[in-house]
């Protein structure tokens, strides 16, 4: 079997590059996941779909995608629960608070409607958030949530109708390089000639990299996710803070969503969970939301935030080795971000440009010159 695209990963990013290739009528495309679509990090994480970031080239992808997002029932044909209950951005330190107000004012020459929020204008709008010790807050009414699972199978659906394949339960061992140039891959289930390979495999990018022999900076890191049982539905925002280190939101159906980092998480592939995380989330959420207290837990998980060196995106063409293009390193964000990275990838290959988002300086090469990190990430 020849394909000119094979895709690595069925993640949101796999499938989006995919959806975005057919609609440029590029169906000669196949992607390869080893477990199940959105098995990996989209499957497993908390849906929010945010345009407040730090660093201008994250807010411009993310409001393009959000441009997407509200026509993904009507484009795709999959009701994704997608809904733009905003974000609320909580800073409990100075410093943050006046990077917090840098952001604002870049975010709104970027176009992006945000507003500034004091600890007792947090305290009138939303009466069930202590704000005991807030600095204080942003708000963003165009952010949202959606469905992950639900995103990830409305590209999937509506790529294999325009012709292209999936290969679910289908590992990739190895990438055939030959002077320089991608030959094909080797699979669990056979070898596929190929043209172009794109590596989109989430939590196992850099493995995926070394097998084409090309280094990518990425490093994976466990994250844990609970969710309660359901209340009455009241809570349409985001709420997260970075320097609170948690994130929570409503689903549709009551439960609430909620996650932290670990700074003391070690890189690696590891999906267990701990009741260290049950206890520390449960102590602080309840101080913060005390409508909390006596609500149950009803399940636990956790998944990888591939991470890059400075919390953004790596996106675009390897020089190293022709044909061999990546869109890795989200670093908890590629659930948000994918649509229009999905878009620019499709693009690049199709006609060896971008189009509508440049993504030109979030390839390799940047970390060359230095490092801007991305500040807003949990």
């Amino acid at each position: 079997m020849k394909y000119k695209v094979c895709i690595i990963g069925g993640g949101i990013i796999g499938t989006a590059i995919a959806y975005f290739l057919g609609k440029l009528g590029e169906n000669s495309v196949a992607i390869f996941e080893k477990r199940y679509l959105s098995s990996g990090a989209t499957g497993r994480c908390g849906g929010g779909i945010r345009q407040q970031w730090s660093t201008k080239s994250n807010v411009r992808l993310a409001m393009r995608s959000v441009e997407f997002f509200k026509k993904f029932k009507e484009e795709v044909g999959m009701d994704i629960e997608y809904r733009q209950g905003g974000y609320l951005l909580l800073s409990y330190s100075e410093e943050e608070a006046r990077q917090f107000e840098k952001n604002v004012e870049m975010q709104r020459e970027e176009g992006l409607d945000v507003e500034i929020l004091s600890p007792r204008m947090v305290s009138k709008r939303y009466p069930y958030i202590n704000t005991d010790g807030l600095i204080l807050a942003t708000f963003c009414p165009t952010d949202g949530h959606a469905n992950p699972h639900k995103a990830t199978f409305g590209y999937a659906n509506a790529a294999k109708k325009m012709g292209i394949d999936i290969y679910t339960h289908t590992e990739v061992n190895g990438i055939e390089v030959k002077n320089g140039k991608i030959c094909g891959i080797h699979t669990s289930k056979g070898y596929f000639e190929c043209d172009i390979v794109v590596n989109a495999a989430g939590a196992w990018s850099k493995e995926v990299g070394m097998m084409a022999g090309v280094q990518l900076p990425t490093e994976s890191y466990r994250h844990q996710i609970f969710v309660t049982e359901p209340l009455e539905y009241f809570f349409p925002f985001m709420a997260i803070s970075f320097s609170g280190n948690f994130y929570m939101r409503q689903a549709l159906h009551g439960q609430f969503i909620m996650g932290q980092g670990d700074k003391d998480e070690k890189p690696g592939i590891n999906e267990n969970v701990t009741f260290r995380f049950e206890k520390e989330m449960a102590r602080k959420m309840t101080k913060i939301f005390p409508f909390l207290e006596n609500v149950r837990i009803l399940r636990h998980w956790s998944g990888e935030y591939n991470m890059s060196p400075d919390a953004q995106p790596i996106l675009g063409k390897s020089d190293k080795i022709d044909n061999f293009y990546y869109a890795i390193g989200f670093s908890g964000h590629g659930f948000m971000l994918a649509p229009a990275v999905g878009e620019a990838i499709a693009e690049l290959i199709v006609f060896g440009k971008t189009i509508h988002s440049d993504i030109s300086y979030l390839n390799t090469e940047r970390f060359k010159k230095g490092i801007v990190q991305e500040k807003n990430v949990v």
